[in-house]
């Protein structure tokens, strides 16, 4: 367990790998870290996971010993030695100049605060970062815009004069077009222009303070180090050059700007730091008509056919160019700072415990996060999460983004988004979902692949979540035919009997299909069922059907499905000969799919693979968590439902790994490190081969249990689970800001 008092600063080596995102909803992101360094600059639409270009502020202190400080506290241990060039020395780095010897980091979410000291600084220097915030407002909560607030306290007796900088390289220099650096109004931009074989190259970056006295659009350029070494000789000396762009010869490596400060005794002074970026364009596109690709895996790419549309960005049909856009920034900052300082007190005027505070408004960073896409006609898509260079698991995935609850309460419009593409460009006349939508949003080209059953199931109480949110009946009435048919495209495919339960094979959030009814999968199926109803009361239609259903299912889980502690799955046979294998996505070859020989001898011993048969799975009344949290209010009997979550407690929740095997995938919660299994198997009878995950933690389940417990009334239990699971990111190890599944910043954890 961690020694740090949740919801509190971070000290020390609890700031080793903290990395805060600044910026828009679907607008990219730079990461504000624990020491007051830039990095995971992620601006083209694309993850740069943990890429640091040289992006840094400066302080000279003049006196009878002058001295110079970069604006960040000690390197983390980690850069040091292991990541790529480190064997090389980092010559790409600015760790070798002079910084700070102490940093202190703190956050009130969209707020991050960094306190910076040095024995030889005469002054108390704090850092805010920040960018708007403001639920209800999407569109200024979509700016792709941060700001950087240097605040300088002299509490001597004495003034103190100094020279604030900040240095960029012009790390937009990315593509084949002309680039350079140039003046802009109280600072410089960092642009890359576009070619007609690649337009999506072209690109800005505009840093810009009031009060600036000098801009140099003009580094030395020469070879090796020479552009940083003669950057920190005007940096340590004062000097302050003003040099405007380059006419001639090759570009400027980077750009500068300079605010003179002279604070008398007791006077603090802010300087307020405006970034913003524009790169209206992208090779974005995903969908299935893109031969091979690859949907559900971060290992794939595609090849971009510049004459198919791909995606653009919300921002580029609301600004025309960075210049645009900076004077908005300019002209509004101080109206959206006091918006979101409303929303960010509201949120933290709470009596929640702190650990429940802390998990989210941690996981709120999702949202300014590249797993978030908005594209410009306003609609959110979303990856399930992010790897180093490229999105993880593509098309908004109903059945990840089922456990997120923050973006309907928060900014709504947004979310109704969500819903429009699923039930139309996402839907077939038949029915069935495509559980992964196209980028940029378009319709399905083919309906082949199975529907997500929780993923198709759970879209359908969301629209019951969002009238009642909404409160938009117009909204309901025109989109209930769609819901009706995908409703009876489930019971068609998953309950043909009308028994009331998932029975036949369905895919799920596993990636792979469970064969025979499932507690997990058919409490959403009452859900979804007892959604219908209720819309069809609100619209005056009959839903006598689904009633009648609905009470057969509530029955046949209670009765079938609970073993007296826990909900189970009754495994089913059936044809295991293509289906049993676990397809993630569209992504297997036949040749993958085709069963070995020991595939052959274990379903044939064993049944199916990738079951849980009476394993206790802590999704195992998901559907029912759903329900409650989407105003359904309870659909299944409580003490049964609070048996299994008192059982997934006792039995899945883990405080020591040290002797769990787990062969899947280890990262996420290993040796004496916490957190709560997905599966396990108390009583016994556990497959050679259980469903591919079972082994692991994910921060989603553990924080949709926590929920549930804590809604059920076991408080205590639920926030043991929390507790356990914000230990392990507390910044030694983890970024806490960063709680990862397949891919950082993952929709799941939003739970």
């Amino acid at each position: 367990m961690s020694n740090r008092d949740f919801n509190s600063p971070y000290v020390n080596n609890y700031l080793e790998h903290i990395a805060y995102p600044l910026g828009g909803i679907g607008a990219g992101m730079i990461c504000l870290e624990g020491t007051g360094a830039l990095s995971h600059v992620s601006l083209r639409h694309h993850p740069n996971m943990f890429y640091e270009p040289l992006l840094f502020a400066a302080l000279f202190v003049n006196g009878s010993n002058p001295v110079a400080r970069v604006l960040e506290g000690p390197v983390p241990a980690w850069k040091i030695y292991g990541p790529v060039g480190s064997g090389n020395g980092l010559s790409a780095k600015h760790y070798g100049l002079s910084r700070c010897s102490e940093a202190v980091f703190d956050a009130r979410f969209p707020f991050a605060e960094i306190s910076l000291s040095d024995s030889v600084i005469p002054l108390e220097i704090t850092v805010t970062g920040w960018s708007p915030f403001i639920p209800g407002d999407a569109d200024n909560s979509s700016l792709p815009a941060a700001m950087l607030e240097y605040a300088f306290c002299n509490p001597t007796t004495e003034k103190v004069s100094a020279v604030f900088s900040f240095h960029a390289g012009n790390f937009m220099a990315q593509g084949e077009g002309p680039c350079g650096v140039f003046s802009a109004q109280d600072g410089f931009v960092l642009r890359q222009d576009g070619t007609e074989d690649k337009p999506w190259d072209a690109g800005a970056f505009m840093v810009a303070a009031d009060d600036t006295a000098a801009v140099n659009c003009r580094w030395f350029r020469g070879n090796w180090f020479d552009a940083r070494t003669m950057l920190w000789q005007d940096i340590s000396a004062g000097r302050m050059p003003d040099n405007g762009p380059v006419t001639e010869g090759k570009p400027s490596p980077g750009g500068s700007l300079f605010v003179p400060l002279e604070l008398q005794p007791g006077e603090i002074r802010t300087i307020s730091l405006r970034m913003c970026w524009y790169v209206p364009l992208s090779d974005l596109r995903r969908g299935a008509e893109v031969e091979e690709e690859c949907q559900s895996t971060c290992q794939c790419g595609e090849q971009v056919n510049p004459d198919r549309p791909a995606y653009r960005p919300w921002y580029a049909a609301h600004f025309a160019d960075i210049e645009e856009l900076a004077d908005y920034w300019r002209q509004e900052a101080d109206n959206l700072r006091r918006k979101t300082v409303q929303f960010s007190d509201c949120f933290y005027d709470n009596t929640l415990p702190p650990e429940v505070t802390e998990a989210i408004a941690a996981n709120l960073t999702i949202l300014k996060s590249p797993t978030v896409l908005r594209q410009d006609d306003g609609r959110l898509w979303c990856w399930e999460g992010c790897c180093e260079e490229v999105g993880c698991c593509s098309g908004s995935c109903t059945h990840v983004w089922n456990y997120a609850q923050a973006v309907p309460h928060l900014f709504p419009d947004l979310e109704r988004t969500l819903r429009l593409t699923e039930f139309n460009e996402c839907q077939d006349e038949r029915g069935h979902q495509g559980f992964r939508a196209p980028l940029p949003i378009r319709p399905v080209a083919d309906h082949i692949f199975y529907a997500a059953a929780d993923g198709q199931l759970g879209g359908i109480m969301k629209i019951y979540r969002e009238w009642r949110i909404s409160g938009d009946t117009d909204w309901l009435c025109r989109l209930w035919p769609k819901v009706k048919r995908s409703l009876d495209y489930c019971i068609a495919t998953w309950d043909p009997e009308r028994e009331g339960l998932v029975i036949q094979p369905h895919h799920n959030t596993y990636d792979i299909e469970f064969h025979g009814p499932d507690g997990m999968c058919s409490s959403f199926y009452l859900g979804a069922l007892t959604a219908a109803v209720k819309m069809a009361e609100v619209l005056g239609e009959d839903a006598s059907g689904y009633e009648e259903l609905a009470l057969r299912s509530r029955r046949r889980l209670e009765d079938d499905l609970f073993n007296g502690e826990y909900f189970i799955q009754h495994v089913i046979p059936g044809n295991t000969a293509t289906s049993s294998m676990g397809v993630l996505g569209s992504c297997f070859t036949s040749e993958d799919l085709r069963l070995s020989p020991e595939d052959v001898e274990l379903i044939g011993r064993e049944g199916p693979k990738y079951q849980y048969g009476g394993g206790c799975l802590s999704d195992g009344v998901l559907g029912s968590w759903m329900a409650d949290v989407c105003g359904l209010g309870s659909i299944m009997d409580e003490e049964k439902v609070k048996s299994h979550l008192l059982a997934v407690h006792r039995y899945n929740l883990k405080h020591d790994f040290s002797t769990h095997a787990n062969p899947q995938r280890p990262g996420y919660a290993l040796g004496r490190e916490g957190g709560l299994l997905l599966c396990t198997w108390p009583h016994g009878g556990k497959p050679s081969l259980p469903f591919v995950y079972s082994e692991e933690v994910w921060t989603g389940i553990e924080y949709q249990v926590a929920s549930h417990l804590i809604r059920s009334g076991r408080v205590e239990e639920g926030l043991q689970i929390v507790k356990t699971a914000r230990s392990r990111y507390d910044g030694r190890i983890r970024n806490p800001f960063n709680e990862y599944e397949c891919g950082h910043w993952y929709g799941r954890a939003l739970s």
